[in-house]
C-alpha cells in the first residue's frame, strides 16, 4: 500500500481593510472660516488618512436640525464619527498638531 503525501499550502489571510474615518464638518454657509476649515481638513486627511476617509459637509443654514444630534455649539466644527469614540474639534483646523491630538490620530495610526 502506497502512502500519499499531501502538501498543505498555507494561505495568508486577506489583508484587513483600513479603518474608514467618517468625519462631519459643520459650517454656516460659505464663510471664509468655513472654507478654510474645509481646505485644512481635506489637506490633513490627504496627508494622514489618504484613501481612508470620508468628509460630509453639513451647512447649518440649510439643515439647522442636524446641529442637535452632534451637540454643535460653535462653527466650524469637525466631528469624527468613526472610528469610535466620537471626537470633536472646533475651529479652522489650522494647527496640524492640534488636529492630530483632537482626532486622536496618533494613537490610531
Amino acid at each position: 500500500m502506497k502512502t500519499k503525501v499531501v502538501k498543505r499550502r498555507t494561505v495568508a489571510p486577506p489583508p484587513r481593510p483600513a479603518k474608514l474615518w467618517q468625519l462631519r464638518l459643520y459650517v454656516m454657509d460659505q464663510t471664509p472660516k468655513s472654507l478654510t476649515a474645509f481646505a485644512n481638513l481635506k489637506a490633513f486627511c490627504e496627508t494622514h488618512l489618504k484613501g481612508r476617509y470620508r468628509i460630509t459637509v453639513i451647512d447649518l443654514l440649510q439643515r439647522p436640525q442636524l446641529a442637535k444630534g452632534d451637540q454643535i455649539l460653535a462653527i466650524p466644527t469637525v466631528v469624527r464619527k468613526l472610528p469610535k469614540p466620537v471626537r470633536t474639534i472646533i475651529g479652522t483646523l489650522s494647527d496640524p498638531t492640534r488636529v492630530l491630538i483632537g482626532l486622536d490620530l496618533r494613537a490610531a495610526a
